[in-house]
């Protein structure tokens, strides 16, 4: 008993001695979609002025493919003393457990949660050589033409977000599915596909120009950013999904260690300077206070959006 009890206090004090020290290198954040996608422009926002408070640097690595496993099964096996995290997204944590049968990572075990950092709302666009202008004219279109228009695919909110439309509207429509955001976009535009849920971190560039056609925003009340755009669930009844965002670490990490991080990132995220780049992102900050609530929204998250999978009649691969 008392070796027992010594072994714990050396582990209690070893943990305490890396938390004072901690961090004495460089951080590695991974990022589960490519350079360029909304996920990926708030990391680095948050990893620039993280760095400062940390005085080390935060390096953002993405690593995209398979709708965000690479990069889950990547930091699930990655040791857990905080020198790598993941910002990731509803994709890899509420969604995909119920999108695949064989899922190679726990969203729940295999992680510690840090602190929820926000959310993203997505927009309706299509490619604007379709003769439509509104969400109700394009389910018309749809309707008229079964089976000949396209949707690009390069996250699960994308997929989800479509899938909800085509089944509430009772539309059919050929899913293309992306790596990444920005390609979705370019063939939107360029009139490979006619139709995506984009959002508004890789999409805003486009979202005002005569590029694209914005039609209408996933969320339940219009967007500030595009204030003449509608929501979705007025021409679509019962509508309503947004994109949320936060930061993780394998699972097993030091209490101190994601304590002091969860304080220094919502230090970050209380910056008007970092709100407000994120803010022309279409980026909703919205931080937990305690790594404890932001592991129970989670939960609730993964519950939650396995209702609108099952709602939008998606069957697991």
């Amino acid at each position: 008993m008392a070796t027992f009890v010594g072994t714990i206090g050396l582990l209690i004090t070893a943990g305490s001695a890396s938390a004072q020290t901690y961090p004495s290198g460089p951080i590695t954040l991974v990022v589960p979609f490519a350079a360029g996608s909304g996920t990926d422009g708030v990391a680095r926002v948050v990893a620039q002025k993280l760095s400062d408070r940390l005085k080390q640097p935060v390096i953002v690595d993405n690593k995209p493919g398979a709708s965000a496993q690479i990069a889950a099964v990547h930091v699930a096996g990655a040791k857990p003393d905080g020198y790598t995290l993941m910002m990731t997204t509803n994709t890899s944590h509420s969604a995909n457990p119920s999108l695949f049968k064989a899922l190679r990572y726990d969203p729940v075990k295999d992680f510690t949660p840090v602190t929820l950092v926000g959310e993203l709302p997505f927009a309706v666009v299509v490619n604007p050589k379709l003769p439509v202008k509104t969400l109700k004219e394009f389910v018309d279109y749809a309707k008229a033409n079964p089976g000949k228009l396209s949707y690009g695919t390069p996250n699960s909110t994308s997929l989800v977000a479509t899938e909800t439309i085509k089944r509430l509207a009772g539309i059919n429509m050929l899913q293309v599915p992306y790596k990444s955001s920005p390609q979705a976009m370019t063939d939107l535009i360029g009139g490979q596909i006619d139709f995506y849920v984009v959002d508004f971190g890789s999409g805003m560039s486009m979202l005002k120009t005569d590029k694209v056609r914005t039609l209408a925003v996933t969320t339940a009340a219009p967007s500030r950013l595009l204030p003449n755009v509608p929501p979705v669930g007025q021409t679509v009844p019962g509508f309503d999904l947004t994109s949320w965002n936060g930061i993780f670490g394998p699972a097993g990490m030091p209490k101190p260690i994601v304590d002091r991080l969860n304080t220094e990132i919502l230090a970050v995220l209380g910056d008007k300077e970092v709100q407000d780049k994120l803010a022309t992102q279409g980026f909703q900050v919205s931080p937990s206070a305690t790594p404890q609530e932001f592991a129970k929204y989670v939960v609730a998250q993964r519950d939650h959006w396995s209702m609108l999978i099952k709602q939008a009649g998606i069957q697991p691969e």
